[in-house]
């Protein structure tokens, strides 16, 4: 087991990264992606946490990529947000997991956190930090169900509770945890991960996922200044696009899966597949069924990269003109953001699980050697795509193309 901080240099390493955009950013994350293509097998394997692709990536600066430009950030559009997360998961689907949390929190602080805590928390972003989650929790009736409470104790607070699935909690800088408040409330505390009362546990044990840093964190009557208590008095209640940019980053993980297993499938019926005997060629590319395999491989997962950056392209527009909106008019925004997420969540979903798995149509038994750590695709794609039951997107998209019925209010859609 690992506890305590990752071994990273000074979080002030960025070079320019105020001067970056969210073009350059995309750029670089496809830089990065080949090289964490490398290692993946690797880190697979022996589950080796990537500490040092995560300072990597924080000398890069991706982590900024959703801070908004007026605290310095890049204020990446959803459009190139989804490219640079696609990047990413198909590099590693792990590190890219890591950060989804994180870019959550960057848009649910310009929705529900006060002046003071955005400045504060966008300039440690800006300065190298990485800001992950310990929300979910095991033992409630549902997923949501949070026992870990928010005390008052003379001006400040103190935090107390177990959580689990704390993606990126081992790599991370500081956490962001969900907890109960004494009204019966919900609220959001940011606290450095080094914090005396916290411990983070490297205990997760998936079959896929394997290197996200996650794991179970324990609070332990920890001390919280009230300047670290983001309140939520409307969780649940009022309708926002933090559901739609959480999804966003979800459905471009699963789709670089897709991509990945694509590209790993061609590499590999091109340089090592045999042919069928029934099939009379002597090369695996001259087989019609692998090539009838790999064309619908690759009609499925660039189907759903093209509904990702759709969804991205309907979530840059509703955040164009949401200001100017409110009523009905900005629910039904929202709303439809919310179904384009979901609609390509659902197609990447399905894109990452049949593609991992078709792969091997491609390339035969000799493919299922632990060395060439294929099957790595399906088990991310089968562990990443349990997040929330795709079977209630799709009730949504049909209920509100058939009825008007708009989504739930939720980080899940």
């Amino acid at each position: 087991m690992q506890t305590g901080a990752a071994p990273r240099g000074p979080a002030a390493g960025i070079s320019g990264a105020g001067q970056r955009s969210g073009a350059d950013l995309v750029a670089e994350a496809a830089q990065l992606a080949r090289t964490l293509a490398q290692g993946s097998i690797a880190r697979d394997l022996d589950r080796v946490l990537p500490y040092a692709e995560a300072q990597t990536l924080r000398t890069m600066g991706l982590q900024t990529a959703r801070v908004p430009k007026r605290y310095g950030g890049p204020e990446a559009s959803f459009v190139e947000f989804a490219q640079m997360m696609m990047h990413l998961g198909e590099g590693d689907p792990n590190l890219a997991q890591m950060l989804q949390p994180h870019f959550v929190l960057m848009d649910w602080l310009v929705i529900d956190g006060s002046e003071a805590q955005r400045q504060r928390f966008f300039a440690d972003v800006m300065n190298g930090h990485i800001i992950t989650n310990a929300l979910a929790e095991r033992g409630g009736k549902t997923p949501g169900d949070f026992q870990t409470k928010l005390s008052r104790q003379g001006e400040g607070y103190r935090l107390n509770g177990v959580k689990f699935y704390s993606t990126g909690s081992l790599i991370a800088d500081q956490l962001y945890v969900m907890a109960r408040t004494e009204d019966g409330g919900h609220a959001i505390t940011i606290v450095p991960k080094d914090r005396a009362g916290i411990e983070v546990i490297d205990d997760w044990d998936g079959m896929g996922q394997r290197t996200t840093g996650s794991g179970t964190t324990k609070l332990d009557n920890v001390e919280v200044s009230a300047e670290e208590v983001m309140p939520l008095p409307m969780h649940g209640k009022k309708r926002s696009y933090l559901g739609a940019a959480s999804q966003i980053a979800h459905a471009a993980i699963d789709a670089g899966i897709a991509l990945a297993a694509l590209k790993d499938g061609v590499e590999y019926g091109r340089t090592k597949a045999r042919p069928v005997a029934d099939a009379g060629v002597d090369r695996a590319t001259d087989d019609p069924y692998v090539q009838q395999a790999v064309g619908e491989m690759s009609v499925i997962a660039h189907g759903a990269e093209v509904m990702v950056l759709r969804a991205g392209v309907v979530l840059d527009q509703v955040l164009a003109r949401h200001c100017s909106l409110s009523g009905e008019a900005l629910e039904q925004a929202y709303a439809g953001a919310s179904i384009a997420v979901a609609e390509a969540k659902a197609a990447a979903n399905n894109a990452s699980l049949q593609v991992s798995e078709m792969m091997f149509r491609v390339a035969g038994a000799s493919a299922t050697l632990r060395k060439y750590g294929l099957d790595r695709h399906w088990r991310n794609a089968r562990t990443h795509t349990t997040h929330d039951p795709v079977a209630y997107k799709y009730r949504a998209i049909g209920q509100f193309m058939l009825n008007d019925t708009l989504p739930p209010i939720s980080t899940k859609i």
